[in-house]
């Protein structure tokens, strides 16, 4: 905040008592002799040493701020992200809703891609519905790094300034757009699960679940373009190809310190499982703290195979190291839309339902009948999973010829 603000010492009140010193969470305020002294490369502007002067001798001054003309923002623009040289389905849901939001506005889709070698994947964004692609290639943005995407990102916003920015809420789009955001002091809403234009005002209707799940909050961001949102992953229909569509494939590219990155990626191992992978999973089979150990959760993953589902885990599995964190679901794990969600021992905390209160169906099998769980299960089955799971294991191999 040092270049909205500033702050001062009126040296003709201060007594040298000492309370700002005391009040200040930052150690940015000293004494010198009797007169207070703030280091201002440690000061953080909380206004804590404002609040705690019986004499006021401290001033924080904020800077006038120019508006920023709103109407030279145009374009919905999707960040579609890619890994190792394939585009995720995520960025298809946006191309989806973003072709419906353009059209609405009266305003070109435009895709943006990031990445090495990247240019032969231009063609299939323009056939999900964009208009124009903006293609930044480089060896340096083969995989992804908070510091190289955030500025590559944050400098075709400066120079294109759309007035809608979307990105998936996948572990890399949280991490990536959060950063532009603070860069371009725009407001940015994360996890959407439904978006939709306010035709009169031409902003962006950012609807996601608030107060753990309780009510959906519509959110709209007048003040600062552009208007940024994370979509959650499934919620939204994929866009279908359509090869007869042309469009613009701009090619960007950037000064070399653009690309640079306080960390060095040593090397990238990825987890090597025999399940569906939990992001892209129709069907995800969960357990939790009732499966009793790691040994036991192969019951879990066994289920799991049968359905040609994925594996989940609450938080609890995971901080026992039952499970990787890969696989947690809930408010600081994954949030999961599959077309069923079979959850196996969890008693159904909020910060779990959190993350999969929005699949289509949930089957919940806990020996508890009074568990949290069943609030929100389509189907409940109140036995032991161990006599339950293998169960419909044995079943669904049979149905499905497993």
């Amino acid at each position: 905040m040092p270049d909205k603000a500033a702050i001062k010492i009126l040296n003709e009140k201060c007594t040298g008592c000492g309370l700002c010193v005391k009040a200040c969470p930052f150690g940015a305020i000293s004494m010198e002799g009797k007169q207070a002294v703030i280091d201002l490369t440690t000061c953080t502007f909380c206004g804590a040493c404002v609040e705690a002067c019986k004499f006021n001798a401290i001033l924080i001054l904020m800077k006038e701020e120019a508006k920023a003309d709103l109407s030279d923002y145009k374009d919905l623009w999707v960040f579609c992200e890619q890994k190792k040289g394939e585009i995720q389905s995520v960025s298809f849901e946006l191309l989806g809703k973003g072709r419906e939001l353009a059209d609405k506005l009266g305003v070109s889709l435009c895709a943006v891609l990031l990445g090495d070698g990247m240019e032969g994947c231009c063609g299939g964004l323009v056939a999900r519905g964009a208009d124009k692609v903006y293609l930044v290639d480089s060896p340096k943005l083969r995989n992804y790094q908070d510091d190289p995407y955030s500025k590559v990102l944050t400098a075709l916003v400066r120079k294109h300034k759309p007035e809608i920015l979307l990105c998936g809420a996948t572990t890399m789009g949280r991490s990536l757009i959060s950063r532009v955001a603070v860069k371009t002091r725009a407001g940015l809403t994360a996890d959407c699960t439904g978006l939709d234009i306010d035709r009169e005002e031409k902003l962006l209707l950012q609807t996601r679940p608030a107060f753990g799940g309780n009510i959906m909050a519509t959110i709209i961001t007048p003040d600062t373009r552009p208007q940024m949102a994370t979509v959650r992953h499934k919620v939204m229909k994929e866009s279908e190809p359509d090869a007869k569509r042309k469009g613009e494939i701009i090619k960007e590219g950037f000064p070399e310190e653009t690309y640079s990155s306080r960390s060095r990626l040593i090397d990238v191992v990825e987890e090597i499982e025999e399940t569906v992978n939990l992001a892209e999973a129709d069907i995800i089979v969960s357990g939790g703290r009732g499966v009793g150990s790691p040994d036991n959760f192969d019951i879990i993953k066994e289920l799991a195979v049968s359905v040609n589902g994925a594996v989940g885990a609450s938080r609890a599995v995971v901080d026992a190291g039952w499970m990787p964190y890969s696989h947690q679901v809930g408010q600081t794990g994954k949030t999961v839309c599959p077309k069923i969600y079979i959850a196996c021992g969890i008693s159904g905390q909020i910060q779990h339902l959190i993350g999969m209160k929005s699949a289509d169906i949930i089957v919940a099998v806990n020996k508890d009948p009074d568990a949290p769980i069943f609030s929100v299960a389509t189907y409940g089955i109140v036995d032991d999973l161990f006599k339950i799971v293998p169960a419909l294991t044995t079943h669904f191999k049979k149905i499905l010829g497993k």
